[in-house]
């Protein structure tokens, strides 16, 4: 009895395994979609990552809504050229996602090229079946 209690103990354990894994690539595919997203610069990618309830926060404090995250982005305005997400972790909590990861990316930002290292929350948020960011926060690395 205690060798099935201790095997279906373990399916058990790998079951939940798997299922957080699921969810946890979810969460890495939406990111891998709003860095693309950030890169290419197309208004309706952008839109399609961001929940229309969107708070994103700058390393100089400015926060923005949905709208002026897509214009300044799809205008060239703010202009990635590359991004390198490293360090990154997840945790997810019901339709919640909570990730932080370093952010390094080359800029082009109105025809300036720069760089940009820093340290970022994102909060993701499960609508209508796809995780959508909810929130952004920055701080320089």
């Amino acid at each position: 009895m205690k060798k099935i209690l201790l095997f279906l103990s373990f399916i058990l354990s790998v079951y939940v395994l798997n299922a957080q894994s699921k969810k946890e690539v979810g969460v890495q595919d939406a990111v891998k979609q709003l860095t693309a997203a950030m890169i290419s610069g197309e208004k309706t990618e952008l839109e399609a990552v961001a929940s229309d309830h969107l708070s994103y926060g700058h390393s100089g404090g400015h926060v923005e809504g949905k709208t002026e995250f897509v214009e300044k982005i799809a205008s060239g305005k703010s202009d990635f050229v590359t991004i390198d997400i490293t360090e990154q972790t997840i945790d997810i909590i019901g339709k919640t996602a909570v990730v932080r990861h370093m952010f390094n990316a080359t800029t082009n930002d109105g025809g300036k090229p720069g760089t940009v290292k820093l340290k970022v929350l994102l909060i993701l948020q499960k609508e209508n079946g796809a995780w959508k960011l909810l929130a952004r926060q920055a701080v320089k690395a």
